[in-house]
């Protein structure tokens, strides 16, 4: 009663923190999730209790009508689930009872609930199935019942968290990873299952023993029987859970009785097994192309032969080619077929040479001369023969043979599989996340020319903010940024749609540095290996539903006619200034506009008018101003994603009694697409998401629209060639992706 009383306790302080009622103590916050999951840790027997306490507050939640409790209770109830040494079939048919019940509401409850009921279903029939599952993948160990691999991606941008927080970040992750090995990990799981399907039944401490003694071979061997055990029982939807247990408890014996003869089983009661830290790995994001490579690597590993100090030349002479099919009855695309010959007469073999045997002079003159040359090595990753390589593995289909050549009808290509899934967590402010849609633009402009990750890759993006004690130097000297609220609206939007995330992942944005920070101290460790490492793997294996954001793109015109336009994407912000004159004799002519028209630069805008009807409508206004700025994250989450909300600063003249003079006024607009042309040819600066490193000058004209889905405007391209007069998709096109969404994973996605 004391336990169950004290877990009720922590639960009840949960729910008060999502109400907005914060501890006392305000380093407590989003620690409270934490330190509930670590209680129960520390002893797994409490895992049934805990369970049972948050089953009885989601039915009180629902029959409250406190839809906001509901998300982050199920998401806290499963992670210990997962974790827990053994439920019963009868609290887990109550969990599952409850999930089929979200299916009723509307999204993103009946989305999370179908999710959970799924797997749920499968738990129930072979317990255990979920741990598994998660260290296979997490693991990358290798199974053939469940081929899956996943792997955590962190990027931090140098320039933006000090050298400090880098350093800490990379120390906790390689520590991480140093407790556990792949024998470790499928001990891990064989112990898991046991306890899982057995209960009580199950001697821990012989289970243990017997796997520490065998060599690693064999207890490769069990984990892989244990393995099609469970996954046969999970797909099997006819599987009864007491079949289960009594396939998985002749390979207890089996396990027991190989290095020990049978004896007395005696069971110390339940025993927790540790839940291994996932397969992270920290990246200082130095060069613009560096997810793409990082992402290509870990779908085909450079083999162990290249060289260390070769790896990143060779990263950097690699370039995807072009090659595409445009074969209308099929559309898909096709690998290249890698010839060896190197064009060069020396390289030919013997038999080659005599079939080119000259038979009379104009044969000779005729054919093609193979002239002298030097035959160069290519490296592994400058041909497309090492993404051929890399499709020849699971999931992969075969090379496409020529049916004219063969004479055979072409065999049906098995679709690819994504078994391996990245997860891409970013660290720092809107600025990176700017960067970050630069890339992910970079990368699906890549997968257009020559699909290679896209049909083997799930690919998952996650935010984590962190700022500095003091805001950026170099953001303050522009006079670009100087509230760090400001430089962190992607969270503020995801944490007001989504309290969970608000109560986890914003509470951090202080807490990572000022941990960073402090004095070495066994508190200090105690304290960072445990709380930034385990609450990035709550949140990439937790976090399930994605927000998405519009990625706008702008063309930017100078006032050099021989420099040709710059096209950049954003995602937050745009900011627009006029850029003082350098020249003396611009300057007097400005002095002189000043005066009689006050400070700032003619423009003419034109726009498309934002409407609820989504019908075309086209204004157009000129005025003069000394700035703009376009707001690409609504302040309320309820407004529409997908509008830009400018604000420009309109110098407006006034002529009364004592003479002429000037006051600024905020004009305001909705629009998706607009153009802005400086009048009198003066130039502006153009800054992209808060980043004075992606600043443009001498800008003259910019065009701002919804950044388009590069394979949606080739298929477009490609289907206009045949349908010169039609202006609307048709064909394959309507059912295409029209713009370009990055979408970055939250607990809850958006709660209306």
């Amino acid at each position: 009663a004391e336990v169950e009383s004290d877990i009720l306790r922590r639960v009840r302080t949960l729910l008060r923190e999502l109400d907005g009622h914060h501890p006392a103590c305000q380093s407590d916050r989003g620690m409270l999730r934490w330190t509930l999951h670590k209680k129960i840790d520390q002893n797994p027997s409490n895992s049934s209790i805990l369970v049972q306490i948050l089953v009885k507050e989601l039915e009180r939640a629902e029959r409250g009508d406190f839809r906001h409790y509901i998300i982050p209770l199920l998401h806290t109830l499963m992670y210990a689930l997962i974790k827990a040494p053994c439920i019963s079939d009868e609290l887990c048919s109550r969990v599952y009872d409850f999930c089929k019940k979200l299916l009723t509401l509307p999204k993103p409850f009946c989305t999370i609930g179908l999710d959970y009921a799924i797997r749920l279903k499968m738990e129930r029939t072979a317990p255990g199935m979920l741990y598994q599952r998660m260290v296979i993948s997490e693991q990358s160990l290798k199974s053939d019942p469940y081929p899956y691999q996943e792997k955590i991606f962190i990027f931090a941008d140098p320039e933006l968290l000090s050298e400090a927080i880098c350093n800490a970040l990379v120390t906790d992750t390689e520590a991480a990873q140093l407790s556990q090995s792949p024998r470790a990990c499928m001990c891990y799981v064989i112990i898991h299952a046991m306890q899982a399907a057995l209960g009580e039944r199950c001697d821990i401490g012989g289970l243990k023993k017997s796997l520490q003694e065998m060599p690693t071979s064999d207890v490769e061997q069990w984990f892989q029987q244990v393995v099609e055990a469970v996954e046969c029982a999970g797909q099997e939807g006819n599987t009864d859970r007491d079949q289960h247990a009594a396939r998985l408890e002749k390979i207890y014996h089996a396990v027991l009785t190989s290095l020990f003869p049978p004896g007395d089983a005696s069971s110390g009661g339940l025993q927790g097994t540790p839940l291994p830290n996932p397969n992270i790995s920290f990246h200082l994001w130095t060069e613009d192309d560096q997810l793409w490579k990082e992402l290509v690597l870990f779908i085909r590993p450079l083999s162990q032969s290249c060289e260390p100090n070769c790896l990143s030349q060779d990263l950097d002479n690699f370039e995807i080619q072009d090659i595409i099919s445009d074969c209308e009855c099929c559309k898909q695309t096709r690998f290249s077929v890698l010839s060896t010959d190197s064009g060069i007469e020396r390289d030919l073999p013997a038999a080659a040479e005599e079939h080119f045997a000259p038979c009379s002079a104009e044969t000779e003159q005729s054919r093609l001369q193979r002239k002298g040359g030097i035959k160069k090595k290519l490296s592994p990753l400058e041909s497309v023969a090492f993404l051929q390589a890399g499709s020849n593995g699971a999931g992969a289909k075969p090379p496409v043979k020529s049916p004219k050549r063969s004479g055979n009808p072409p065999e049906p290509v098995a679709p690819l599989q994504k078994l391996h899934t990245a997860r891409i967590v970013l660290l720092g402010d809107d600025r990176i996340l700017g960067r970050l849609a630069q890339a992910y633009h970079s990368l699906r402009k890549r997968e257009t020319r020559r699909v290679f990750l896209t049909p083997r890759l799930n690919l998952q993006f996650y935010y984590i903010p962190v700022l500095m004690g003091q805001p950026n130097t170099l953001a303050v000297a522009d006079n670009i940024v100087t509230d760090q609220e400001e430089l962190c609206e992607v969270a503020g939007y995801l944490g007001r749609a989504d309290p969970w995330y608000e109560s986890n992942i914003n509470t951090l944005c202080h807490m990572i540095p000022k941990l960073a920070t402090m004095p070495s101290s066994p508190s200090k460790h105690l304290v960072t290996d445990l709380f930034i490492t385990d609450v990035i793997a709550y949140y990439v294996r937790m976090g399930i539903q994605p927000v998405c954001f519009q990625v706008y793109a702008v063309k930017i015109f100078f006032n050099d006619p021989a420099q040709e336009p710059a096209e950049d994407v954003f995602l937050t912000e745009l900011r627009m200034q006029v850029q003082e004159s350098i020249s003396h004799r611009e300057l007097s002519m400005i002095k002189k506009k000043t005066t009689l028209d006050g400070p700032g630069i003619d423009l003419t805008v034109t726009y498309r008018k934002a409407v609820v009807s989504d019908r075309v409508k086209e204004l157009a206004m000129s005025l003069r101003s000394t700035g703009l700025v376009m707001k690409a994250i609504p302040a309320d989450e309820a407004e529409d994603l997908v509008c830009l909300n400018v604000n420009i600063t309109e110098i407006v003249r006034i002529n009364n009694l004592s003479g002429r003079s000037f006051s600024a006024v905020a004009n305001r607009l909705k629009t998706r697409n607009i153009t802005i042309r400086s009048t009198e040819q003066r130039p502006f600066t153009v800054c992209l998401d808060k980043d004075s490193r992606r600043t443009y000058r001498n800008v003259i004209s910019m065009e701002v629209s919804p950044c388009l889905e590069p394979s949606y405007c080739l298929q477009k391209t490609r289907t206009m060639k045949f349908s010169l007069h039609e202006t609307e998709d048709v064909g394959l096109v309507k059912y295409m992706p029209k713009s370009l969404l990055l979408p970055i994973n939250t607990f809850a996605g958006i709660i209306q």
